[in-house]
């Protein structure tokens, strides 16, 4: 009917959300190229992502072929991180400074809203990654200087996230988590 609007099954959505929740944990081993309209829609659910006061404290640096090996070489430090290395693409997620009314609202609230902005744009990059059917992972176990060297960068290097179709021999590992009771509260009043 005209001006009626479709709401999905509630049930359904949450599945899809958790099945997306789940599957977004890339299959860390061989990652194989993938085509750059998957990169592009990526890119632009990145660019979407709301930030205090709409000011995207950040930037977002793709990183292939060979400035992708190097950034993952920066992100291996004591034998981490061993997988990134066959990551065809590497998203560096760096600080900007703020806009003048985010950078006031942070110092008079005290809170670092950059991080945070830079925690959603992140979550937009891995969800849009794998509704493209790619897998993910975000690696904050980093050589800030080095990586600021390789992409040629001024702000500090926040997180570095891998791209690629995970190995058809790649299982999804059960995650770790607390449970609810320990990590959500409820108040109804």
């Amino acid at each position: 009917m005209k001006g009626e609007r479709h709401v999905p099954d509630e049930s359904q959505a949450k599945q899809e959300a958790r099945d997306l929740s789940k599957q977004a944990e890339l299959a860390q081993k061989e990652l194989f190229f993938f085509p750059q309209e998957k990169l592009d829609a990526i890119l632009e659910a990145a660019r979407l992502a709301p930030s205090a006061c709409n000011g995207q404290p950040y930037q977002i640096t793709v990183c292939k072929g060979e400035s992708a090996k190097k950034v993952a070489k920066a992100t291996q430090g004591m034998g981490m991180n061993k997988f990134a290395s066959d990551a065809p693409v590497l998203i560096v997620l760096s600080e900007m400074p703020y806009v003048k009314s985010a950078a006031l609202g942070a110092k008079v609230k005290k809170n670092d809203y950059r991080s945070i902005d830079i925690g959603i744009v992140a979550a937009h990059i891995t969800a849009e990654a794998t509704a493209q059917g790619l897998g993910t992972c975000i690696l904050g176990w980093l050589e800030d200087q080095e990586i600021r060297e390789i992409c040629d960068l001024d702000g500090a290097v926040r997180l570095v996230i891998t791209l690629g179709y995970p190995s058809s021999d790649d299982k999804l590992r059960t995650k770790k988590r607390k449970d609810q009771s320990e990590l959500i509260k409820i108040i109804e009043e």
